[in-house]
């Protein structure tokens, strides 16, 4: 299973700074929605350029203009693009058609999306690389959450699918025994007093 840095920041040199320090324990960098909004595509193209051994995700979680909006992506120097799930079909295949264009792909993020396991067939079957089961910050915090929901919806999708909720060293290994192909990991990684340990010991904990 690979593992999958989420930095949620907000200028390219804190993200470039956090990816040095964890790039040798994970294999997929992705720069979040906000740091995205903040520093721009450039962003995408810095982290590339640092890391051209590393699959640069970028979480666009478009809802429109979907073939527009992967393009520029990908011509920054992205590997992965989000779409919403709750995002129209057309969207999810312009975003797909984009992709096919460039040689890369598109991961389709079920954040907010009630039934998840039939979307994500759907979203699949229209070209996806993967869905995301993704609960975002807002939801975490809310009291009673739990991880579970998302790997049961992921067993029950029966396509490849990562997780992203709140993975850290302690469920990781819950995470792989769902089937997830990817796990996604944000502040168990950057909030940790020491970036370069967290991620290593994400990746103890599969072993």
């Amino acid at each position: 299973m690979k593992i999958q840095f989420a930095i949620d920041t907000l200028t390219t040199d804190h993200a470039l700074e956090l990816a040095a320090a964890a790039a040798d324990h994970v294999d997929i960098l992705e720069l979040g929605t906000p740091l995205i909004k903040s520093a721009g595509l450039s962003a995408i193209t810095a982290m590339k350029e640092a890391h051209p051994d590393k699959v640069v995700f970028a979480d666009l979680k478009t809802m429109d203009a979907g073939a527009l909006e992967a393009d520029i992506a990908f011509a920054a120097g992205a590997d992965l693009v989000t779409v919403l799930g709750a995002a129209d079909d057309s969207t999810i295949l312009g975003a797909v058609e984009a992709a096919k264009e460039h040689g890369k792909g598109v991961v389709v993020d079920l954040i907010g999306v009630a039934d998840k396991a039939t979307r994500a067939q759907q979203v699949v079957a229209l070209g996806a690389d993967f869905v995301e089961m993704h609960a975002g910050l807002d939801e975490q915090a809310q009291e009673g959450y739990s991880l579970d929901g998302l790997l049961e919806a992921g067993r029950a999708s029966g396509v490849p699918f990562s997780v992203a909720g709140g993975v850290n060293a302690a469920s990781i290994a819950a995470v792989r025994e769902s089937g997830a192909q990817i796990a996604v990991a944000g502040g168990a990684i950057y909030g940790a007093p020491d970036v370069s340990t967290a991620a290593a010991e994400l990746r103890g904990a599969l072993a």
